[in-house]
């Protein structure tokens, strides 16, 4: 890793920059709904308005086309992902699919369980994001889950089969 010579790394931050035309409804959407705390908000002349929503730990995946086809067929039944797709870990994937659909998402694919055990669903968002919701799953919390991501006896449906 390359660093300066403090040992810190060069990029401290990954801030995704997204164009919202429906700004209100966007903002509503990813801090009210979503949940994504306000960290900073600006506004400036003409109705110029800016509001930096933490989430997270940020990570770029890249992913080669192979990989991207894939993770396709697996998450979305082969419904293509953009070529920006934002992945928001979550704690209860379907709850949270629930709230977005509600809130005005598109639903591409419910909850499903992948390979590399996780529970995810994709959505078309305001701003026009893709999203994919994913719950990581230990081996407890995958053993109520049908490769779909149904629970199975004993599950809530959430995809959390603890009790």
């Amino acid at each position: 890793m390359t660093s300066d010579s403090t040992d810190r790394p060069r990029v401290r931050q990954l801030r995704l920059v997204v164009t919202a035309d429906d700004y209100d409804a966007a903002l509503a959407f990813y801090r009210d709904v979503l949940g994504l705390p306000e960290d900073e908000a600006y506004q400036g002349e003409d109705g110029a308005r800016v509001t930096i929503l933490d989430a997270g730990r940020a990570t770029l995946e890249l992913s080669n086309p192979a990989q991207v086809r894939m993770i396709d067929d697996v998450e979305a039944e082969g419904s293509p992902s953009a070529r920006i797709r934002v992945a928001f870990e979550v704690d209860d994937s379907a709850a949270v699919t629930d709230d977005l659909v509600r809130a005005g998402a598109e639903l591409i694919a419910s909850p499903r369980m992948t390979p590399w055990r996780s529970l995810n669903s994709r959505l078309e968002a305001p701003a026009g994001l893709q999203l994919t919701l994913f719950q990581e799953l230990g081996l407890a919390d995958a053993s109520g889950i049908d490769g779909a991501g149904h629970g199975s006896e004993g599950s809530d449906g959430s995809g959390d089969s603890r009790p």
